[in-house]
């Protein structure tokens, strides 16, 4: 495994940001994946350690910003999404919207990730 990529259930930029902040407060747009890597609008300590600590590079993407590598598996998961680039080339599916649904918890979601990478028999350098 060559790395990972988080896509968010949200588009970048000033107006997809503001979109998303204003169906947040609505109850129109939830994005479990906004909720594990950020604190309102900053993204959390913790995400920032734990990320650290995988040991491979870690891409957090919008829905408008996904890369042509990963945008198949992308599609066929839905979002939020974290995949593994694969050293060979391409890309799997480590968590879905479901399995992303851990109460915003970095704890968990480091939990929860170690998980699937053992289940699909690929590697993280520290693990």
């Amino acid at each position: 495994m060559r790395g990972l990529v988080g896509v968010y259930n949200a588009r970048g930029g000033v107006r997809g940001e503001l979109g998303y902040a204003v169906g947040r407060l609505l109850g129109t747009a939830h994005c479990a994946l906004c909720d594990i890597t950020h604190a309102t609008v900053r993204r959390k300590p913790a995400w920032d350690t734990m990320a650290a600590r995988l040991g491979v590079p870690v891409a957090l993407v919008h829905l408008d910003e996904v890369p042509g590598d990963v945008a198949s598996a992308v599609a066929a998961a839905g979002t939020p999404v974290v995949l593994a680039r694969l050293s060979e080339g391409g890309a799997r599916v480590l968590l879905g919207p479901d399995q992303l649904e851990l109460g915003g918890s970095v704890e968990a979601f480091e939990q929860s990730l170690r998980d699937a990478v053992r289940r699909l028999e690929l590697h993280l350098p520290d693990g």
